[in-house]
């Protein structure tokens, strides 16, 4: 995973990664949602960016207060409170959760899920250190396993607060090449 780099070093990559993952999901008949926090959107543009994206994206819901995170997707309330939306069952919780919630009986259960939630800076979050970020993805049933497999993943990045906020969409996208076969040739 990517820790560092200036944004005009990221955006190719992202765009590149994206372009492949797009690419790979039209053709296996996935779906693509993402629910972002410290990212803010940025996860979507990653895809929007690239054309023919709405074949296969369907959106993003940018839940950046903690109580949007329960109400908006369904994250337990109860572990929100006790450790904060900075926390990888966060992630996870909220990487399955917009998997069901863009859900379509036309799309089955072949929506992947991504999440982004972290402290992007400049300082900490109260014992939450900037640059400390939680990501998740939930994917799918497929040919390689019958159950869908939710994970989540920490990063420690370092940069300014644009920097750990466009890494982690990086991350996230490096991600997805590692746990599915959505770029496979």
């Amino acid at each position: 995973m990517v820790a560092s780099g200036a944004v005009s070093e990221i955006q190719p990559r992202c765009d590149e990664l994206a372009a492949r993952i797009l690419s790979g999901a039209k053709t296996q008949g996935f779906k693509i949602a993402a629910a972002e926090s410290l990212t803010g959107g940025l996860l979507a543009d990653a895809f929007v960016r690239i054309p023919g994206a709405s074949d296969v994206f369907l959106g993003s819901a940018v839940t950046y207060d903690i109580k949007a995170k329960a109400s908006v997707l369904g994250v337990d309330a109860d572990l929100l409170d006790q450790e904060g939306a900075v926390h990888p069952e966060v992630a996870r919780q909220m990487a399955l959760r917009t998997s069901r919630l863009y859900r379509q009986p036309q799309y089955g259960d072949k929506v992947l899920g991504l999440s982004t939630t972290g402290v992007a800076g400049p300082g900490p979050d109260g014992d939450k250190p900037a640059g400390l970020v939680y990501i998740g993805i939930s994917v799918p049933a497929n040919s390689n396993t019958d159950v869908r497999r939710t994970v989540a993943a920490k990063l420690r990045l370092s940069g300014s607060r644009e920097e750990v906020r466009r890494l982690s969409v990086l991350n996230v996208l490096q991600l997805v090449t590692q746990l599915t076969t959505l770029t496979e040739e």
